[in-house]
């Protein structure tokens, strides 16, 4: 009995790893610049200059995507092609920045 709740617990201790890694900056920076670079290949060339990441310097889990309203379609489809291969953690996260610039873009 015991050596299964080691297993249990090990199991969780590399679950809760994997979600701390999931939201490391350099890991979102990363996954930032796949979707960014994502999206300019599939943009017209028009529009690729309009879609750029800036990440703070001093806190470097803020991050800025900034993109022109015409170029969103782009970068929501960049996320949505890139969601499967995240942790679960970069996942979560990439989901809600994309219901918030699809709201921004309504507004």
């Amino acid at each position: 009995m015991a050596n299964e709740e080691m297993l249990v617990l090990n199991k969780l201790l590399k679950e809760i790893e994997d979600l701390k890694l999931g939201l490391d900056p350099g890991v979102l920076s990363g996954w930032y610049q796949r979707i960014a670079s994502d999206a300019r290949s599939e943009a017209p060339r028009h529009l690729t200059d309009s879609i750029d990441v800036i990440q703070d310097p001093i806190l470097p889990m803020k991050f800025e995507f900034k993109t022109s309203r015409r170029a969103i379609r782009y970068v929501v489809e960049a996320i949505e092609r890139n969601l499967d291969a995240m942790p679960l953690a970069t996942r979560l996260y990439f989901q809600k920045l994309s219901e918030l610039i699809q709201a921004e873009a309504l507004r």
